[in-house]
């Protein structure tokens, strides 16, 4: 089975939630991206976003945090049903990520993942490359993120 036979092209799923609590955006930033907005409350209202906020590479990780557990149980369900679900591999890359708005202390964010397309590789045969679109929005429904991904696909 192919991913694409899974899933039309354009189906969108929703892949789980992920609240951002203050203590997680300051562990993140400080391992990660530290940048006073992530790291201080008290300097955060001073900045330009007006409050302590997530890094963008966090709400990006947290597209990841959820799509794992998304995929595990996909692959749980179709086993379930005498179907062989499909080999994902790595990313081979991203394109066009964007960060569309702050994710603020308190903020839970809702992920999506969509499928785009495949393409077939000609110099593997059985091997395809997989573009879908990844997205993010808060409790308000407004969208925080949003980037394109390929996935590799093998036999």
């Amino acid at each position: 089975m192919k991913l694409s036979d899974l899933h039309a092209e354009g189906t969108r799923e929703r892949i789980g939630t992920v609240t951002f609590t203050p203590e997680d955006i300051i562990r993140f930033a400080e391992k990660f991206d530290p940048q006073p907005f992530h790291l201080d409350a008290d300097l955060a209202r001073q900045s330009l976003f007006g409050g302590l906020c997530a890094s963008g590479w966090h709400t990006c990780a947290g597209w990841m945090k959820c799509f794992v557990p998304y995929w595990t149980g996909e692959m749980k369900r179709l086993a379930a049903e005498g179907i062989v679900a499909p080999k994902l591999g790595p990313s081979p890359g991203f394109r066009d990520m964007r960060w569309l708005r702050p994710v603020f202390a308190g903020n839970t964010i809702t992920y999506f993942v969509t499928f785009v397309a495949a393409k077939d590789l000609e110099s593997r045969p059985g091997w395809r490359i997989n573009t879908i679109l990844c997205e993010g929005e808060n409790q308000d429904g407004q969208p925080v993120i949003r980037f394109e991904s390929k996935v590799v696909e093998f036999p």
